[in-house]
């Protein structure tokens, strides 16, 4: 925040590593409220997650820059200062504010109109608005601001009830379809008439744009190669059945806790892997930490795990499904989503027996986990039917070569064929690996 004459600036904050530009998902007070040091001002949805920020200061809160606006970071987007008392008379601006945001646009005539989004929301009734709002993701309700959609009247299909953007979405389409029908003319909120049909435009959220701005990137720039092994996972299982037979569910270890728990171990043996390119030099990472691809309903979002080379199966287990929780319920903030090393993506449960992930920039690899299969193998001389599993790894080629690749996914196959190591605290520290 800057001060001038004692009223201070709220600038859009850096909330996360990689941030530039942040979205105001929704202001928590109306401008002419008086806020508190402290006080949650509003929510901003980054390259990560949606997360609130707090005032610096109190005083009457003066908005600069609407909802669903993307300004860069240190735009100013309201101002902080001043006393109810001095401020006597309209809470709100009747004149615009001198060199507001560019990127908030004070008329949208193309939008449809709603009761909800086209008066500015009065200080008084706030509260009350607040009080009665269904249960709704920050996208879905700056979607519904953009189509015109009246949240009381959708159902939400989300977690509990929760009203995510796909419902705002088809609301909408339900609402325009008879009106589209009736005077014969293209149909609104964004789809456009087509050979091949109705053709509707879905706007991506920051995080899916962020996710297929980096994909590009690293299919452009990254000279990667993937390598493919097979696990017998027949100890791994049996030692999961153990750990479930002592009664902690919360404890009980999935197939991604089994691969990112080996994964750390390997990682730790192996910290080539554990690295990124930088302009012709390979940095190596002290710690160790995996993201873990977690599908949400509004975009693929991947937490970490620190350290995950020292902790035990258990605590990683525990640890993974906190993580999944805060994705899924949109709680999570941005501290957990960043820091990783490298990357492992499971999508076993949809049945998907191999696939070739992408590296996610500035990661030196990316291990994909397929569908545990029954299938025959060789075990002393005879046929028998094992689970296995199938792993790829894909390697940045210029960190790593296609030997070093394969040692570490060896050493990984070695790791969940014999498990009971993964159950330790790593003993060790990073100075008496180097």
């Amino acid at each position: 925040m800057g001060d001038s004459d004692g009223v201070l600036d709220v600038r859009m904050p850096r909330l996360s590593e990689s941030m530039s530009e942040g979205t105001i998902v929704r202001w928590l007070h109306a401008s002419g409220a008086a806020v508190e040091r402290g006080d949650e001002l509003a929510e901003i949805e980054t390259d990560k997650a949606t997360v609130s920020f707090e005032a610096d200061a109190g005083g009457v809160l003066e908005i600069l820059a609407e909802e669903g606006a993307t300004l860069p970071v240190g735009a100013v987007i309201a101002r902080v200062g001043g006393s109810p008392a001095a401020d006597a008379g309209p809470p709100v601006a009747a004149g615009p504010v001198a060199d507001p945001p560019p990127a908030a646009s004070t008329a949208a005539p193309s939008a449809p109109a709603s009761p909800v989004s086209v008066d500015p929301p009065a200080a008084a009734t706030a509260p009350a608005r607040r009080a009665n709002r269904v249960p709704t993701s920050p996208l879905a309700r700056r979607r519904a601001k953009e189509l015109g959609v009246d949240l009381a009247g959708v159902r939400g299909t989300g977690p509990g009830g929760r009203i995510v953007r796909a419902d705002i979405e088809a609301a909408a389409a339900a609402t325009a379809a008879p009106a589209s029908a009736l005077n014969g003319s293209a149909p609104a909120g964004g789809s456009v008439p087509d050979l091949r049909g109705r053709v509707t435009l879905v706007e991506l959220s920051r995080a899916r744009r962020l996710t297929a701005d980096r994909m590009a990137e690293s299919a452009a720039t990254v000279p990667s190669f993937p390598l493919t092994a097979e696990v017998d996972m027949t100890r791994a299982l049996e030692l999961r059945s153990g750990i479930a037979d002592l009664g902690d569910v919360t404890a009980v270890p999935t197939v991604t806790d089994l691969v990112v728990a080996a994964s750390g171990r390997a990682l730790w043996e192996h910290p080539r892997v554990n690295a990124s390119y930088r302009e012709g030099t390979v940095a190596m990472f002290e710690r160790v930490n995996i993201g873990v691809a977690v599908d949400t309903p509004e975009a693929l979002l991947v937490p970490t795990v620190t350290d995950a080379d020292r902790r035990s199966l258990t605590s990683i287990a525990v640890r993974t499904r906190e993580l999944a929780e805060l994705a899924r319920s949109g709680r999570i903030g941005p501290a957990d989503l960043e820091g990783a090393t490298f990357t492992v993506s499971n999508l076993g449960m949809f049945g998907v027996t191999v696939f070739e992930a992408v590296i996610n920039p500035p990661q030196a690899a990316i291990l994909a986990v397929g569908a545990l299969r029954r299938l025959p193998r060789e075990i002393d001389g005879e046929v028998q039917v094992r689970p296995v599993l199938t792993l790829t790894l894909t390697s940045d080629h210029r960190v790593l070569d296609g030997a070093e690749s394969a040692r570490f996914l060896r050493r990984l196959v070695e790791l969940l064929e014999r498990p009971l190591a993964l159950l330790l605290d790593h003993p060790t520290t990073s100075e008496e690996r180097a």
